[in-house]
């Protein structure tokens, strides 16, 4: 059976911007994608948590650096087939202080950290989907401002560098699917559905669907 580790932040989660809780099986885009592939053939691990960055600690959320964290689930999940890694936009966060640039670094230093524990493992880059341009008012999320906004649009660009550089697949997530305007920052249930598709038409040719 072909193992498929999805990495990232709470819109890999599943996170519903309108309850704040967890979109149930078959509306997240992890499980709508294992239900597109053979369930007999194919197993999605679901490894997305709120909050998650690159690199950077949370001064009031443990466990959230991921590249702590990758380590200890790809020794735990192996041996991978796919990773799918799909982070940066809690990067954007004011409290971190930084640009497209450093966010990509953060984001090579996980690309280095899959190939060198499972070298075997295909990488699916995707960057992820824009901020709006409200999300900083108080009613949305104001641990971002307008800079973290504009950092979130340059994210493409940036990835798309390191899966040249890195000789990658690349997906940007921005193409496919956008913000709900409940929150400005999270998937509403029609957009999971899509990157569910975009991601399965990438995918399919590693788990040979």
């Amino acid at each position: 059976m072909k193992q498929v580790l999805c990495f990232g932040d709470s819109n890999t989660w599943g996170y519903n911007p309108v309850t704040h809780g967890r979109y149930p099986w078959g509306i997240r885009w992890t499980s709508i994608l294992q239900e597109k592939l053979n369930t007999e053939k194919v197993h999605i691990i679901e490894e997305g948590l709120c909050g998650r960055t690159t690199v950077f600690d949370d001064n009031l959320r443990e466990g959230r650096n991921g590249s702590k964290a990758l380590p200890f689930l790809l020794e735990s999940h192996a041996p991978l087939d796919v990773v799918v890694l799909m982070l940066g936009t809690n990067d954007c966060k004011i409290q971190y202080h930084t640009d497209a640039k450093k966010i990509a670094k953060g984001v090579e230093k996980l690309i280095e950290l899959i190939q060198s524990i499972q070298p075997q493992a295909k990488i699916l880059l995707l960057s992820p989907i824009h901020l709006g341009d409200q999300v900083y008012k108080e009613e949305f999320d104001p641990e971002f401002d307008k800079d973290g906004i504009q950092i979130s649009y340059e994210l493409k660009g940036e990835y798309e560098k390191l899966a040249q550089k890195y000789q990658l697949d690349f997906l940007a997530a921005s193409d496919f699917v956008t913000f709900s305007p409940a929150d400005q920052e999270h998937m509403d249930e029609a957009n999971h559905a899509l990157l569910a598709e975009a991601i399965y038409q990438k995918l399919k040719v590693y788990v040979g669907e």
